[in-house]
């Protein structure tokens, strides 16, 4: 579903939530914290974006309804019925996760993304480094492996699609100079992977935002969010899948603290990179 189209069904929902919630708009603006004239907005025919996240938590939760029928992405949780219960998912980990996560992020186009990778950010990865982390690590298939990552830069491309990430300095710097995992990997493939990184930040800011902290300070194990929709965890060769409002909510305000603490931001990149190649060479 294209984005325009997804705002269109929002929108027709969202007319049918005010409806039966016997509410006037100014009435049911109130309800869920935003003035009359914002939802004015989210309902004009002008409209071309779906509403923040905490808007449309704060509809689903006031109003008994689930985020995912919300925004057209299922049929279930419509009106009239309760909140749609917690969902957790835990599963081993495989290349098949891959196939959701790519459904994931097409469904939470038009919303912010927020990673915590557990390495590199896949979608920056050459296919030297996409190789080495596979043979350590993986299962399934080393080309699809790179086709997924080259997917998820394919997606980073569309228009609407918004990406902030955050990695500790350290883990970054292990990288370049081939320490602790990567002591197999080549000098040659990490010069490569670095002036890579280089390239495509550049290109896709300020779409895309890498943020670095101070590992030292603070630690974070890997996960994302895919705005209002779903949370997951990465640990190890299991994942965890949460789609609660409130679980949700925990993570985005764990990660906008490594935000606050980070010590190198989006325009800063780019040098700190350089000074990395330098630095291993």
């Amino acid at each position: 579903m294209k984005l325009q189209e997804r705002v269109t069904l929002f929108q027709q929902r969202l007319q049918q939530v005010i409806t039966l919630s016997g509410l006037n708009r100014s009435s049911f603006a109130t309800s869920i914290s935003v003035d009359r004239s914002t939802l004015s907005q989210l309902l004009s025919i002008d409209n071309v974006r779906l509403p923040r996240a905490d808007t449309v938590a704060s509809i689903a939760e006031i109003h008994q309804i689930s985020i995912d029928w919300l925004l057209g992405l299922t049929q279930q949780g419509s009106l009239g019925a309760s909140i749609m219960p917690e969902i957790l998912e835990v599963d081993d980990y495989s290349t098949t996760i891959f196939d959701k996560y790519l459904e994931w992020y097409q469904e939470a186009i038009g919303y912010k993304i927020r990673y915590v990778p557990t390495t590199l950010p896949d979608l920056l990865k050459t296919e030297a480094v996409a190789e080495y982390e596979f043979n350590r690590y993986g299962s399934g298939k080393v080309d699809q492996s790179v086709r997924d990552n080259q997917l998820l830069l394919l997606q980073q491309r569309h228009p609407g699609s918004e990406l902030e990430t955050c990695l500790s300095l350290q883990s970054l710097r292990s990288f370049a100079l081939g320490q602790g995992i990567w002591q197999g990997l080549a000098l040659e493939s990490r010069t490569e992977q670095l002036r890579r990184m280089i390239e495509l930040t550049d290109e896709l800011y300020p779409g895309f935002r890498w943020f670095l902290y101070d590992g030292k300070e603070t630690y974070s194990s890997s996960f994302t969010i895919f705005g209002p929709l779903r949370a997951t965890l990465f640990l190890g060769h299991l994942y965890v899948v949460v789609n609660s409002i409130e679980h949700i909510r925990k993570l985005t305000e764990r990660f906008d603290d490594l935000i606050r603490k980070a010590i190198v931001h989006p325009h800063e990149i780019h040098k700190t990179l350089e000074d990395l190649i330098d630095e291993c060479e």
